[in-house]
């Protein structure tokens, strides 16, 4: 995690939020992300697919993939294979500040 964070904050400026959670009874995590636009997921599922994919599938079993907005195609393909739910935002804000 702690090196997973690390490149994300150093290296991916338009990765808005990337953020980890854990349960009290350190059974369940969650993990929240954020991009600016689908290129910048894309280059975060580039450099996880490269350099991290292979240890976090190891000592995680992901139940639950959620993507809400609209990404691209592309990012639609490249999470296929996790199985993700989509979410189209029907209505709401977000505040920046």
């Amino acid at each position: 995690m702690g090196e997973m964070v690390e490149a994300t904050k150093s290296n991916e400026p338009n990765a808005m939020n990337y953020e980890w959670f854990i349960s009290e009874d350190n059974a369940t995590a969650h993990i929240y992300e954020r991009y600016s636009d689908s290129a910048a997921t894309m280059t975060h599922l580039q450099w996880f697919g490269e350099n991290a994919a292979e240890r976090f599938l190891a000592a995680v079993e992901p139940t639950r993939f959620t993507v809400y907005g609209d990404p691209s195609a592309d990012v639609r393909e490249a999470l296929a294979g996790l199985g993700a739910a989509h979410y189209s935002q029907i209505g709401g804000f977000a505040r920046t500040d």
